[in-house]
């Protein structure tokens, strides 16, 4: 009998003890607790640092510097190899220049306006100034981006910050050779804040009023090259044609810089992709993936397009036609298959060939370096073609030629507007584009006192 007693004293004990630990688990402030840890952010904050994953931080590092790699030097080299000798150092001058500068504008506000929530069309004002980047290794907790929960959110801002790099130096290749490098300077500056990063939040900030929508886009196909394209566009138009263009020619200095250039940018796409997918994973290793492929297709759709309308391919072809590929799987790469990547490099070389060739007489514009007839075309090609092609089994949603339409269309007219606007701002300011005389003498000497050496 007290062997029983003892037997059910010690079940009572242990009923107890286990009711009195639920109580204590789901008192309101365990709960508020528990609900805290659970609930996404929905916005950027403080988190303990071991819930990051040192792989994703890792990954995301090395995508930065890739994506950087493709300005610096990638860019400046595929550009200054197009131009004529005399203007060589005044397109690297200019791409440098808007690294450095849009470095400084994006920790000063544009990070802040791009990628905090705000409005449907604005983020707010919380990150100006990289405000709240703590790092407080005593209590064990670091900043994050409510969009990339998994890593410092000082990467994710280094990271979006190479994008918004390499979107201004695009611009360049449709305004070399005549326009004033201070006029640049204020162009991109105002360029940066008041097109590229509105359009950034509406797009990838979840807030953002195309995010809302459901426009895909991976990794910019709208918010870089549709972007930059149309301003590209709108800048040939706005300063005119060089001068002698269309009676003289215009002899490109080193094609063997711009191949060099158009590889670093193939590699460094993987970063501007596989990177996007802000983790290190099988989404990621797709990304990269599709990335070569579409590359590899639209250098030999474009190769074959120029074989058969001009009877013979060139390196410069080759080169414009995986840059073509590279832009229009860049709003798909985490979306769609393999198969699907390989249609979408085939149909962008051909279209942006057309882009810089036929397209581009018709338009009528000095668009020097084909940023419109390349990252415009392949930008619209590829954002159209994600509605068409997106697979929900790879990327978990299923796409709508009609939002990407809307997408498309909404970021091209605001481009073109506000871009037109700015640029009549800075000619009434200093006057966007050299004298002639400047022009003839080549831009290397007239705004920078330099030659590039024999």
């Amino acid at each position: 009998m007290r062997a029983v007693n003892h037997r059910f004293i010690a079940v009572v004990s242990l009923c107890l003890g286990l009711w009195g630990r639920a109580r204590a688990q789901t008192s309101p402030e365990a709960a508020a607790a528990v609900a805290t840890a659970a609930a996404p952010l929905a916005r950027p904050g403080l988190v303990s640092a071991d819930s990051l994953s040192a792989a994703d931080t890792a990954w995301m590092m090395t995508s930065t510097a890739l994506v950087l790699l493709m300005t610096l030097p990638g860019i400046a080299l595929f550009y200054a190899g197009m131009v004529r000798k005399k203007n060589v150092l005044n397109t690297m001058a200019s791409v440098v220049a808007i690294a450095a500068l849009v470095s400084v504008l994006w920790f000063a506000a544009g990070y802040s306006l791009a990628f905090t929530p705000g409005s449907l069309w604005l983020g707010g004002f919380d990150r100006m100034g990289f405000a709240g980047f703590d790092l407080q290794l005593a209590a064990g907790k670091v900043a994050v981006s409510h969009v990339a929960p998994r890593i410092p959110e000082s990467v994710y801002a280094m990271f979006q910050l190479t994008f918004a790099i390499i979107t201004a130096a695009l611009l360049v290749g449709a305004f070399v050779e005549r326009m004033r490098f201070s006029a640049m300077l204020i162009f991109i500056s105002l360029w940066t804040l008041v097109v590229y990063a509105p359009v950034a939040h509406w797009v990838w900030e979840p807030g953002g009023w195309l995010a809302q929508m459901g426009a895909l886009d991976f990794a910019g196909g709208s918010v870089v090259h549709v972007n930059a394209g149309v301003a590209g566009l709108v800048c040939a138009w706005y300063l005119g044609r060089r001068t002698g263009y269309g009676r003289e020619p215009f002899e490109p200095y080193n094609l063997g810089l711009t191949m060099v250039g158009a590889g670093m940018l193939w590699v460094g796409w993987f970063g501007f992709n596989a990177g996007s997918a802000v983790a290190a994973d099988g989404r990621a290793g797709l990304a990269m993936a599709v990335t070569h492929l579409a590359a590899a297709a639209g250098a030999l759709a474009w190769m074959l397009g120029e074989w058969v309308v001009r009877g013979r391919p060139s390196l410069l072809g080759l080169c414009s036609g995986l840059v073509a590929g590279l832009v229009a799987i860049t709003p798909a790469a985490g979306f769609v298959t393999l198969r699907s990547a390989v249609v979408i490099g085939l149909v962008a070389g051909l279209a942006c060939y057309w882009g810089a060739t036929g397209l581009k007489r018709l338009l009528k514009a000095d668009d020097s370096l084909d940023v419109f007839g390349v990252h415009g075309i392949g930008g619209i090609v590829g954002s159209l073609l994600t509605g068409v092609l997106a697979s929900k089994s790879v990327g978990g949603v299923q796409g709508s030629l009609v939002t990407q339409a809307i997408g498309v269309g909404a970021v091209m007219a605001y481009s073109l507007v506000v871009t037109a606007v700015l640029l009549w701002i800075t000619n009434f300011v200093v006057g966007l584009r050299v004298d002639e005389q400047s022009e003839q003498a080549g831009l290397d000497i007239a705004q920078h006192r330099e030659r590039l050496g024999s």
